[in-house]
């Protein structure tokens, strides 16, 4: 029989949906304090911007998230050890660490390709059967201008291996943020998050397609949910602008409007004479 959700899990979530992501660490922990019985379910759901550390090992940046968290500790891509260091931590089996370094490598290359910056990561642990990952891209903006923001795009996946096919399930969330502060424009805070799903089968007949096939949805999903939000977010903000305020002078709009009248009278002239 299955567990009847927790109304009140069901609402915090709900709220930190709605919640600017940039803020989402302070509000999980004031919903915690408030619903401390709820404490593991609410960490284990909430999806937080991406945190970034050095590996002290190789030296490069990398991101923590739950799927590299054991205890205190994390886990580096880049050097498979954990910081600070555990005696009996979990890491990924051989065959899986080979193709876990080559898909850091690969989307590190797509990283600087489509982001031109910023800091990625890749973790996979071994299900049984099949494997499971997370990408985690993260690209904050340098504050130029007196604008700032950050995308953190999470993408975990499962995948379940049929012989010389694959069944891949990927959940992708982005959170998207960026505040401005012009004395022309005021102070403006546009910020929020998106999630989707999506499933697809393929032929491998090597391991290592396995990291071309998962790049493949991940690129798909965050070019598909790049222009969502640009139609949410950009679309949606300038059409109450527009609504708000027209960009238009007003002797323009004044000339036009006499336009207007001026064709009015003439179909309504034209009508008299054709009435009479």
């Amino acid at each position: 029989m299955e567990e009847e959700p927790n109304p009140q899990l069901n609402l915090a979530l709900d709220l930190m949906r709605r919640l600017p992501p940039q803020n989402a660490e302070e509000n999980l922990a004031s919903l915690v304090t408030l619903l401390p019985d709820l404490t593991e379910d609410l960490l284990n759901s909430v999806d937080q911007p991406l945190k970034v550390q050095t590996c002290q090992k190789t030296g490069k940046e990398y991101l923590l998230c739950e799927y590299n968290r054991d205890g205190n500790s994390y886990r580096s891509p880049w050097s498979n050890e954990f910081t600070p260091p555990l005696a009996d931590a979990a890491y990924p089996s051989a065959r899986l660490r080979k193709l876990e370094v080559a898909a850091n490598e690969a989307f590190d290359t797509y990283r600087e390709l489509y982001f031109e910056g910023g800091v990625s990561s890749v973790y996979f642990w071994d299900l049984d059967p099949g494997f499971a990952g997370v990408v985690l891209i993260k690209k904050v903006g340098d504050g130029n201008r007196r604008m700032k923001g950050a995308w953190d795009s999470i993408h975990v996946f499962e995948v379940q291996e049929k012989g010389r096919n694959a069944h891949y399930q990927l959940t992708s969330t982005v959170m998207l943020y960026m505040v401005t502060n012009k004395p022309d424009l005021g102070h403006m805070n546009l910020s929020g998050s998106m999630t989707r799903q999506a499933e697809q089968d393929y032929v491998v007949d090597d391991p290592s397609m396995h990291i071309a096939n998962i790049g493949r949805m991940v690129e798909e999903m965050e070019i598909k949910m790049r222009h969502l939000l640009k139609d949410v977010y950009f679309g949606k903000t300038k059409d109450t602008v527009n609504d708000l305020r027209s960009v238009e002078s007003l002797e323009k709009v004044r000339k036009q409007q006499e336009m207007q009248k001026e064709i009015a009278s003439k179909l309504h002239e034209r009508q008299q004479k054709t009435v009479g």
